[in-house]
C-alpha cells in the first residue's frame, strides 16, 4: 500500500487524486507549496504521522535594521570604505523594502548588484561576509577564476546556485534541530529509561531522570532499538535522480531499527538524530531553504577582473575568461537554475563582483554584464594611519588575538601605542616598494614578531611571564624583510 493511503484521516476519495498529483508533478495537499522533484515529492509523502505531530515553524520575522545601523556595525570590525559599506547595507534595506510591496510590483523590482574596484586587503570580502552574518542570509563567496566556460572540462558557473542551496539546506536543518531539539531530547531520555528501568516505581523516575540528564549513566550499557547505520552512498559515474539525491541529502523519518546494546551516551546521540529526523520531514527543509536562497541569497564573486579581456581581439584560448562573463550573464539576470533540490529562480538574488581591476578597466567587462551591476563602488587603499587603526579599533583586532593566544600559557603580551605605530609604518613602507597586500601585510609583520615570543613561551620563568613588545624588537624582526625591499627597488 502506498504510503499516502496510510496517511490517518485522509479519505479514501482523495487518495487517487493525491498519488496522481504526486506522479504529474502537480501541487498536492501533502506537498503544497513549491514544486519538487518527482521522486522528493513521493518521499515527503511519507511521513504523514511525522507532519501531524510537528507541523512546519512559522518563518520568524527578522527586525530590519536601516543602513546606518548596519554601517555602524561594520565600523566596529572594518576600518574604513564607508562609500562601500553604505552600498551594501542600502542593497540590502532595498531587498526588505521589497518584501513590503504587493505581490504584482514586488516581482518587479530587481536587486541593487554591486561592483567593487579596489587592491586587495582592503576588506571587500569582510564587508559582504560580516552583513551576510548579521542580516542571517544564504551567503556564499566564490572566485571566478575557479570557473570555466560551458563545453570546456571543469566547473561552470550554475554550481554557484547550487552550492548556495547546498548551504542553505544545511542551515535550514541546523535550525529546524535546534528548534526541535528539547522535544528530541525528552522523547529519548523517556525511551532510555523505559530500557534501563522497565517497570519501575513511578516516584523513583525523576532521581533516574535527573542523573541522565547530568550523564552519570553515560557508561551504563542499555539494549535499545537504534536505526541501522547507512552504507556510504555509492559512486555514479553518470547522473543520478534529482529527487534521489534529495531524499539521500534531508534525511527524514525514523528509517529501520534494530536493537542494539550500547552505552548510554552513544544510545542517546543515536536516538537522539532519529527522533530529529522524525519530527523534521524533508519538505520543511527544502521548501524553506529554497524560499531563502531565492529571496534573501547573496553571492560574493571575486576575482571578477580576472575574466576580462583588455582592448584587442576578444577571442582567447583560455577556458576561464570571457566566456565565463557569458555564462554569468544570465544568471545574474534572472534564470531558473537546476539543483539536487528543484529548480532555483535567481531573479532576487544579490550579486556582489569584486576585483582589483589594476590590468584592465571595469569597462573592458561584457556591457550586458556592466549593465546588471548597476551600483559601482570604488575602494581606497589603506594608508599608515588606517594600519594603526586596524590594529587598535576592531573588536577583534589581531593584536587582541595575539594577546588571547598567549594568554592561554599564562603570558601577558603588551605592546605600547609607539609599537603599534612602528609595526603601521613598517607594513606600510613594505606594501609600498614591494606589493600591495593591504591589510593583510599586518599579519605578515606581526607573525615574524610573535615567532620566537610564540616559541618561548611555554618555558618562560614566572618572573618573565610579562612580555614587552618593543619598537626594537619590531626593526630587528623585520629586518631581513626589509633588505629584500631594498634590494627590489633596484630591480629593472
Amino acid at each position: 500500500s502506498s504510503p499516502v493511503a496510510q496517511r490517518p484521516g485522509a479519505h479514501r476519495d482523495q487518495q487517487p487524486a493525491m498519488i496522481f498529483a504526486s506522479l504529474i508533478g502537480r501541487r498536492s495537499p501533502r506537498c503544497s507549496g513549491r514544486r519538487l522533484p518527482m521522486v522528493a515529492r513521493r518521499y515527503c509523502a511519507a511521513p504523514a504521522a511525522q507532519e501531524e505531530s510537528a507541523p512546519a515553524p512559522a518563518a520568524p520575522v527578522k527586525q530590519a535594521m536601516t543602513p546606518q545601523e548596519m554601517v555602524d556595525f561594520l565600523d566596529r570590525y572594518i576600518i574604513g570604505q564607508r562609500d562601500a559599506k553604505r552600498a551594501v547595507s542600502n542593497a540590502l534595506r532595498s531587498r526588505w523594502r521589497r518584501q513590503q510591496l504587493p505581490d504584482e510590483l514586488r516581482a518587479e523590482i530587481v536587486p541593487r548588484n554591486i561592483l567593487m574596484v579596489g587592491p586587495t586587503g582592503v576588506g571587500k570580502t569582510e564587508i559582504a561576509r560580516r552583513l551576510a552574518k548579521l542580516v542571517d542570509a544564504p551567503f556564499i563567496k566564490v572566485e571566478a577564476t575557479k570557473f570555466t566556460e560551458v563545453g570546456y572540462r571543469g566547473q561552470d558557473v550554475d554550481s554557484i546556485i547550487s552550492d548556495l542551496t547546498e548551504q542553505a539546506v544545511k542551515r535550514q536543518r541546523s535550525r529546524l534541530e535546534a528548534q526541535y531539539s528539547e522535544d528530541a531530547e525528552s522523547k529519548v531520555s523517556d525511551t532510555i529509561l523505559d530500557a534501563l528501568l522497565g517497570q519501575t516505581k513511578e516516584s523513583d523516575r525523576p532521581k533516574w531522570m535527573d542523573l541522565l540528564k547530568k550523564g552519570d549513566l553515560d557508561d551504563r550499557m542499555v539494549t535499545v532499538d537504534v536505526p541501522m547505520n547507512p552504507r556510504p552512498a555509492e559512486s555514479f559515474q553518470g547522473g543520478m535522480d534529482q529527487g534521489m539525491q534529495m531524499v539521500r541529502m534531508v534525511p527524514s523519518g525514523p528509517g529501520r531499527m534494530e536493537k542494539q546494546k550500547l552505552k548510554v551516551g552513544e544510545a542517546k546521540e543515536r536516538l537522539k538524530q532519529a527522533a530529529l529526523n522524525q519530527l523534521i520531514s524533508a519538505e520543511m527543509v527544502v521548501s524553506t531553504a529554497v524560499e531563502a536562497v531565492e529571496q534573501e541569497g547573496i553571492v560574493f564573486i571575486d576575482e571578477i577582473d580576472k575574466v576580462c579581456q583588455g582592448a584587442g581581439p576578444r577571442f582567447s584560448g583560455d577556458a576561464s575568461a570571457e566566456g565565463v562573463q557569458r555564462d554569468l550573464l544570465p544568471i545574474i539576470e534572472g534564470s531558473e537554475v537546476s539543483t539536487k533540490y528543484g529548480p532555483v529562480k535567481t531573479d532576487h538574488i544579490l550579486f556582489v563582483c569584486v576585483g582589483a581591476f589594476s590590468s584592465v578597466k571595469p569597462s573592458d567587462m561584457l556591457a550586458e554584464l556592466q549593465g546588471r551591476l548597476p551600483v559601482r563602488v570604488s575602494l581606497n587603499a589603506l594608508t599608515e594611519a588606517d594600519f594603526v587603526r586596524v590594529l587598535t579599533e576592531p573588536k577583534n583586532n589581531i593584536v587582541r588575538q595575539n594577546q588571547a593566544l598567549l594568554g592561554t600559557e599564562n603570558i601577558e603580551l603588551v605592546v605600547p601605542p609607539e609599537t603599534i605605530q612602528e609595526v603601521a609604518r613598517v607594513a606600510y613602507e613594505i606594501n609600498t616598494y614591494v606589493e600591495n597586500i593591504g591589510a593583510r601585510r599586518l599579519h605578515t609583520v606581526l607573525e615574524k614578531i610573535m615567532e620566537d615570543i610564540s616559541y618561548e613561551a611555554p618555558t618562560k620563568k614566572e618572573d618573565e611571564r610579562t612580555v614587552v613588545v618593543t619598537p626594537q624588537m619590531v626593526t630587528e624582526a623585520i629586518a631581513p624583510l626589509m633588505k629584500k625591499m631594498d634590494l627590489s627597488k633596484f630591480i629593472l
